[in-house]
């Protein structure tokens, strides 16, 4: 019995039993936990702050006018309006299908996060009192949109969604030759001509002006609403991240045979390899924190990558890699 507690012990913390040293493999995985706690303390503080700037576009500018966006949560706005049922309620059971696709096409953890952040922002608009800041149609739609795109810029740097619109894009692109931009365009178009159509031209064309308010924010916040981020990673433990990216996340990479270049006269290069692979920007979260756990000092370049084709990036990550 005691050794199955102590296998079962060493198994939770990654300890193999024909390590050198137990003393050193506890301590390597505390230092792994340790970054693994700092890191989802970080996606939470974003969380947290997406979740109040967005109920403030919200409650602040748009509801106070009944003026909506685009994506699930401008549909959640339309029918707010129509009905008087309280936004809260169509802000989780619109999107819940979505995170319901989440879980199967991105993971498990993103989709947990997702749920966690759309209950949180039902609840901040219906509890918060946050005033209504102006009667200025234009300002309304500009930093309504604006602090709406700011919550949602947020909660994808910290590793989740507030608008599940994304995901649907994400998830149809990888099943057909449609890219992620071209799919949310579609979307919010037919949501535009629906709201022309049951409230009013005007408040559509207020509502294409937030759209992009929000959507130029979101941009501007995570660098680029490509689905796809190129990233190249140099380390001189470029093998354990090899194995971090194909064993714990299920994707692919590819390495690049280089030679140290930031050295001193009369001392002779090394050799080393560069990593680079190519992943959704909704999984940089989850790279940088395995990445962090070998190596604090590696060198990350992250470029925006408008479409790509082949490999495993379309491909669901391993679940039996995923945590």
């Amino acid at each position: 019995m005691f050794e199955n507690i102590k296998r079962n012990l060493l198994s939770y913390f990654g300890i193999n039993r024909n390590d050198r040293s137990y003393k050193e493999a506890f301590v390597r995985s505390v230092k792994n936990w340790e970054l693994e706690i700092a890191h989802e303390l970080s996606d939470f503080v974003y969380l947290l702050l997406g979740v109040l700037s967005a109920s403030f576009g919200l409650r602040g500018f748009l509801m106070p006018s009944s003026f909506i966006d685009g994506g699930v949560t401008g549909i959640s706005l339309m029918m707010n309006t129509l009905t008087n049922i309280s936004l809260s309620f169509f802000l989780v059971i619109i999107n819940l299908p979505f995170i319901i696709l989440a879980f199967f096409s991105i993971g498990k953890r993103f989709a947990i996060k997702s749920v966690i952040s759309i209950v949180l922002l039902s609840l901040a608009v219906a509890y918060i009192p946050f005033p209504q800041i102006t009667d200025d149609k234009i300002l309304i739609a500009a930093f309504g949109g604006l602090f709406l795109g700011l919550g949602i810029g947020l909660a994808i740097r910290g590793g989740a969604i507030l608008d599940g619109t994304e995901v649907l894009a994400i998830y149809i692109s990888r099943n057909t030759v449609m890219t992620v931009g071209n799919i949310i365009l579609i979307f919010n178009i037919v949501i535009f001509l629906t709201a022309a159509y049951f409230l009013s031209t005007e408040v559509a064309l207020y509502a294409i002006m937030t759209y992009f308010s929000a959507s130029k924010t979101v941009d501007f916040i995570i660098d680029g609403i490509e689905e796809f981020m190129g990233v190249t990673i140099i380390s001189v433990n470029s093998e354990e991240i090899r194995a971090a990216i194909v064993d714990r996340m299920g994707r692919g990479c590819t390495l690049f045979k280089a030679e140290n270049g930031f050295i001193k006269e009369g001392e002779s290069r090394r050799p080393m390899d560069v990593v680079y692979t190519v992943i959704t920007r909704l999984e940089m979260s989850k790279l940088k924190s395995e990445v962090n756990k070998i190596d604090k000092q590696a060198f990350m370049i992250m470029t925006s990558v408008k479409d790509a084709k082949g490999g495993m990036i379309k491909k669901k990550p391993i679940k039996k890699f995923e945590k």
